[in-house]
């Protein structure tokens, strides 16, 4: 008995302290540190800032860089998340209050600003040849962008939460940012704060999202009004998806077939597939296809299986004529070709894979035989010819060093991503597809000075330019809001800037759309 007690009053104590510590909290039935693949979250706002000039249209432009973080916090101070930015604001303006301000951001969703920042607006650009092509190996070489819109208006590009380097709080679940409702609601809440550090509500204020950026921007423009009554001036769509019903390829939806196939016809025109009375002007042949695919082709996808003899021929072969797809292969796929099919289906002769963001990029897989391609080689380079660029510019030239993981594409964080947490409307519920054009039509009516750009590329089978203007077409607007929105189109993808004569268009539209919509505010 003594010898256990002497045991007890020796082993308790250590037993005791090595709890406290945490040492044996596994073998007591505490949790373990859940493994991480990158260092902890450094919750804390940290910022670097940096002088910079470029030349714009001839012009030289000094401004000041800052890559920072803002924390958002619930009402009740704690801290929810840190979101990272990168803010560009031109240097010698007298009264910045009355200069206007971009708020960009890519898609994904889960895709860190980038390709907006690097490639569109900001005053560095990636370096590729007049086409978009890589010049030489990765990582490539960034340059002065000399059709950045600095000049014009101050911008800010966010990394939403989950990508880049935005994180939730410690403690906090990213679940409660991957959808719609809640990322809308903390990219506008970043908004707010910006506005009220930098003293620029007074500001024009202008919003600019790239493919699902677009998505997003639709509920920004209508919470940003409902919930701070802060009414927007103009919002940029670029490739632009917010009527999901256009562009998902499940069984018994036929709308996407029929809107995607003018960018069908724009790809078989690049790589040389169409016949000879289609071969010549672009958009002489988008216009055919442009009408058969809301006519007959439309007629046909609606008869399903009536659809037979004569008829059937007739509609097979002007799709085919069309699309650059054999008569047979078409008949095999019933007359529907979804995206994944397509792009690896037309240069199947030659062994080539045309790109899903951009279809003028090709590439090859291992065989021929597949019915998908094995990877989108418009994606690759603009991954491996941007992505190092921006991480080395951010610590490097800009002087903001942080460890962890930057997520130019956060995947798996995001996903499965909630579009139909949102039931502002009787049409979004889980049986249906997610049309978030209604919240844009609900801003442009209580805001009818809204004005909107919507810009497109003829080779963007991600985003199709068809759907989109369809949208348009279908969101029951105001005849006196109808003409706020202009669309312009491009000659490539859904990075459409990565051209270089769509680069100075880029520009040059944007500004005509920003200055149009200061002249209606005044």
């Amino acid at each position: 008995m003594r010898e256990r007690d002497k045991f007890v009053r020796r082993v308790i104590p250590l037993i005791v302290l090595l709890f406290c510590i945490g040492l044996v909290s596994p073998i007591l039935g505490g949790e373990e540190e859940p493994e991480t693949d990158e260092p902890p979250v450094e919750f804390e706002e940290k910022s670097s800032s940096t002088q910079g000039r470029v030349t714009i249209a001839g012009q030289s432009v000094e401004y000041t860089v800052t890559v920072g973080d803002i924390i958002l916090r619930d009402d009740d101070g704690d801290p929810k998340a840190k979101m990272t930015f990168v803010s560009y604001l031109r240097d010698g303006v007298e009264d910045r209050r009355n200069r206007p301000v971009t708020f960009a951001f890519n898609g994904g969703p889960g895709s860190a600003s980038v390709w907006v920042h690097l490639g569109a607006f900001g005053p560095k650009k990636a370096l590729l040849d007049d086409e978009g092509m890589p010049l030489g190996p990765p990582p490539g070489k960034l340059v002065d962008n000399e059709h950045s819109v600095l000049d014009v208006t101050d911008l800010v590009f966010i990394d939403p939460v989950e990508t880049g380097w935005s994180r939730p709080a410690p403690g906090e679940e990213g679940e409660q940012f991957t959808g719609f409702t809640k990322d809308v609601e903390s990219v506008g809440e970043f908004i707010r704060i910006w506005l009220a550090r930098n003293d620029r509500w007074a500001s024009p204020k202008f919003i600019a999202g790239e493919s699902y950026g677009t998505t997003r921007s639709a509920g920004l423009a209508e919470y940003l009004q409902d919930t701070h009554g802060m009414f927007l001036n103009g919002i940029c769509l670029i490739s632009s998806v917010i009527n999901w019903g256009t562009k998902v390829f499940n069984v018994g939806n036929d709308l996407p077939y029929a809107l995607i196939l003018p960018t069908y016809t724009a790809t078989a025109w690049h790589h040389g597939k169409l016949p000879d009375h289609l071969a010549g002007d672009l958009e002489e042949a988008l216009a055919k296809s442009e009408a058969f695919a809301l006519g007959d082709y439309t007629s046909a996808l609606m008869l399903g299986d009536r659809l037979q003899g004569a008829q059937r021929q007739a509609v097979r072969t002007q799709l085919a004529a069309l699309s650059g797809l054999s008569v047979d292969y078409l008949e095999r796929a019933d007359l529907r070709v979804d995206i994944y099919h397509f792009v690896k289906e037309l240069l199947r002769d030659q062994s080539l894979t045309v790109g899903r963001l951009d279809s003028r990029y090709t590439g090859s897989d291992r065989d021929d035989a597949g019915e998908h391609f094995e990877y989108d080689p418009s994606s690759a380079v603009v991954t491996g010819w941007y992505v190092s660029l921006l991480k080395d510019y951010l610590r490097h030239e800009l002087g903001y060093e942080n460890d962890m993981v930057f997520r130019h594409s956060a995947g798996r964080q995001v996903r499965p991503w909630n579009y139909h947490e949102d039931q502002s409307q009787q049409s979004y519920g889980s049986n249906a597809y997610a049309n978030y054009a209604e919240h844009l039509r609900a801003a442009m009516h209580k805001n009818p000075y809204l004005r909107v750009l919507i810009m497109s590329g003829y080779y963007d089978l991600a985003t199709p330019y068809f759907a989109t203007d369809y949208t348009v077409d279908h969101m029951q607007l105001d005849p006196e809001v109808r003409d706020n929105i202009q669309v312009a189109y491009f000659k490539a993808g859904h990075m459409m800037y990565v051209r270089a004569e769509d680069l100075a268009k880029f520009r040059q539209d944007y500004l005509d759309f920003l200055r149009g919509a200061l002249t209606v505010a005044d």
